[in-house]
């Protein structure tokens, strides 16, 4: 429970992160709180959705050399904002939601990579 606490928390301070530093890939307009409601979000997509997408296009993984997993994370960053609409919050992905422009898929691309290494380095400094 206290990884699942602490993973939550760093993914919101990723998110806080990448909201205010790189506006022009993701957007939110909302209160602090909102963020850690869009990172369990975040969290249960990643560990419902992702494990069985990614087991889907290993084959296609295997002929790009990995490169598809970009894609794969920037589609669940997107799920994400799909699901946050939902909800109410407003995390915007580009253009998305409503729409999916070119712009939209290299920003959640982008976006997605950017949210791993901001991670990452919060990993590096909080640990479990």
């Amino acid at each position: 429970m206290k990884g699942f606490v602490i993973g939550t928390v760093v993914t919101a301070i990723a998110f806080y992160v990448l909201v205010k530093f790189i506006p022009g890939f993701v957007t939110y307009t909302g209160q602090l709180p909102g963020l850690l409601v869009i990172a369990v979000l975040f969290g249960v997509i990643n560990g419902l959705i992702g494990p069985i997408v990614k087991v889907l296009a290993l084959p296609i993984s295997f002929m790009t050399m990995g490169l598809v997993g970009f894609v794969i994370n920037g589609a669940l960053l997107l799920a994400t904002a799909w699901a946050a609409d939902l909800v109410g919050l407003k995390l915007k992905i580009g253009d998305f939601p409503p729409s999916i422009t070119a712009d939209t898929v290299v920003g959640a691309i982008v976006g997605a990579v950017l949210l791993s290494l901001i991670s990452t380095v919060i990993r590096l400094v909080i640990r479990d």
